[in-house]
């Protein structure tokens, strides 16, 4: 259970949010949509409720374990095995680590002193083991990670193998094998962030039903409105114009229809104030010209006055980014070319001999499944990440533009101000808080770390600095991940009127059909194909 008493949340010098009292409480079987435009604050909130940072004023009060998954989960170690990662949510990977250290031990022992030894602590080891539930919590493990396509080879890798996805579904099951003991039933507070990111169709149908089985608590942050609708029962829309929590406790449904009617009962409040405020203004005004009527028309006024103070703001249509790229930098016939590019991890080949070309202009989709090394080839094109085999030949004139799924192309230690000043070097400083205008970053949010803004605020820094560089090859991976729906429509647009090259790689078929690509390129072969609507229909059953 949490409970937020007096919760003040800021970034930078701007309120994001005022909660007074303890209107935020999460209760076992409570399952929250908390929702709200991108920028309203619904991130800095989920990791103040998870106690990964403190807020501005208030405290939070929590019993019983909590499981947060970040949007950019920090792994810390990345050369341990992604099943032991799992693991470690009941502790399970110290036991099982311990008992090969004492089994080596036991092979090892010169003598029966030292075996007994060592036996005796394997065997201690071991009923610890079986009474964390054992083997059987192993296949348990085993069976979360499967339904989040997550299978066994992907499983004994080191986490550092593997794509940013499937790290961020690694971190996604250890959560929920953490509060589940094979029914669904925990007494853990669930705080998932955008838990539907690299997620396919199958993966995110069974995570709705292991969400609605949970018996403890849950807050999500979601753009997959269909998870909303069959998951939570009740909603906090965090309201980025007034900096307040509307609680609804209903589901997601009826939620939309009574939010549609508290914003039309505000208008018509305001409407109805203003025009009995408007009416003593005049009359003071009339009365103010008798000197023995001042008084009156005093009282009038601050009557007026108290009158539109006392109203809540009323919603006006929530601002979106102007995003439209410039015409590329001139460049030669084939900007980009890679030869015989070959990835290694290990004993691990990610994909090995891959040829393309880029031409001026041109649209390419690159497509595999998870694992297949679609960020990596994206990386190595950027020259961020050097092939094992192979060159990348940049060709006349390329300017590249590179937006990394995990936003790697921005300093979390930097604010935002520094961060695009840092993208585009040569700008000059008005044109450079137009852009960011255009972006909805104004005011103090320049001087807020990047480190504080939520995912789809990253992916707006991003974008402004892709268009800031007039790059002529874009690389995209996943650029409508964390976005609102209408931040989404703007970065489509963009898609759609870009005349330069570009590379993308994405899970969203609205991305794809925005592009309309001319090629494939298919991981690990390599394969190149003309684009086809038997593509268009494989992103939209991923």
């Amino acid at each position: 259970m949490i409970t937020a008493t007096d919760l003040e949340v800021r970034a930078g010098a701007r309120t994001l949010l005022a909660a007074p009292g303890d209107a935020l409480r999460v209760a076992p079987g409570d399952r929250i949509g908390l929702v709200g435009r991108n920028g309203a604050g619904k991130t800095t909130t989920l990791r103040i409720l998870a106690g990964e940072t403190q807020p501005y004023a208030g405290h939070i009060r929590s019993s019983g374990p909590i499981g947060y998954l970040p949007q950019d989960p920090k792994e810390g170690d990345l050369d341990v095995l992604a099943k032991n990662r799992v693991l470690s949510a009941r502790g399970l990977d110290e036991i099982l680590a311990a008992m090969a250290r004492q089994q080596g031990y036991m092979e090892a022992a010169f003598d029966d002193k030292h075996r007994d030894k060592a036996i005796a602590k394997y065997s201690r080891l071991e009923e610890r083991f079986a009474a964390l539930g054992g083997y059987v919590a192993e296949s348990d493990a085993a069976r979360i990670c499967n339904s989040l396509g997550l299978p066994d080879r992907v499983l004994a890798q080191p986490l550092h193998t593997l794509s940013g996805g499937q790290r961020r579904r690694i971190e996604l099951a250890r959560i929920l094998f953490g509060a589940s003991d094979g029914s669904g039933k925990s007494d853990m507070t669930l705080l998932l962030d955008e838990p539907t990111n690299h997620l396919d169709a199958d993966s995110i149908h069974w995570l709705r039903e292991f969400l609605q089985n949970h018996e403890g608590g849950l807050i999500v942050i979601s753009h997959d409105v269909d998870l909303l609708a069959d998951v939570v029962n009740r909603v906090w829309f965090l309201d980025a114009v007034r900096g307040e929590a509307d609680v609804y406790n209903m589901g997601w449904t009826r939620y939309l229809d009574a939010r549609a009617t508290d914003e039309q009962r505000r208008k018509r409040e305001r409407a109805n104030a203003e025009k009995k405020a408007s009416a003593l203004r005049t009359q003071a005004a009339k009365l103010g010209a008798k000197a023995t009527k001042a008084a009156a028309a005093h009282q009038m006024i601050r009557r007026a006055e108290r009158m539109m103070e006392e109203l809540d703001e009323v919603r006006v249509d929530d601002k979106t980014a102007h995003i439209r790229f410039p015409e590329p930098a001139a460049c030669g016939r084939t900007p980009l070319t890679a030869k015989e590019l070959t990835k290694v991890y290990g004993s691990l080949e990610i994909f090995t001999g891959v040829d393309l070309a880029i031409d001026k202009g041109s649209r390419v989709v690159v497509l595999g499944l998870n694992g297949a090394g679609k960020t990596t080839l994206l990386r190595l094109l950027a020259g961020t990440e050097e092939p094992d085999l192979g060159e990348v030949i940049p060709g006349y004139g390329l300017k590249l533009g590179y937006f990394a799924q995990e936003h790697d192309t921005l300093d979390d230690e930097a604010t935002v101000w520094e961060n695009i000043r840092h993208l585009a070097p040569d700008a000059g400083e008005q044109d450079l808080r137009g852009l960011l205008g255009a972006f909805m970053f104004t005011g103090p949010q320049l001087e807020q770390p990047a480190g504080t803004l939520s995912g789809g605020e990253k992916t707006r820094l991003a974008l402004a600095g892709l268009v800031s560089s007039a790059a002529n090859v874009l690389l995209l991976d996943e650029p409508t991940n964390n976005l609102d729906p209408i931040s989404r429509e703007q970065v489509l647009g963009a898609l759609r009127s870009y005349t330069g090259a570009v590379v993308l790689v994405t899970h969203d078929p609205g991305a794809a059909a925005a592009l309309d690509p001319e090629r494939v390129i298919l991981l690990p072969d390599g394969t190149e194909d003309h684009w086809s609507d038997e593509y268009q229909e494989i992103i939209e059953l991923a």
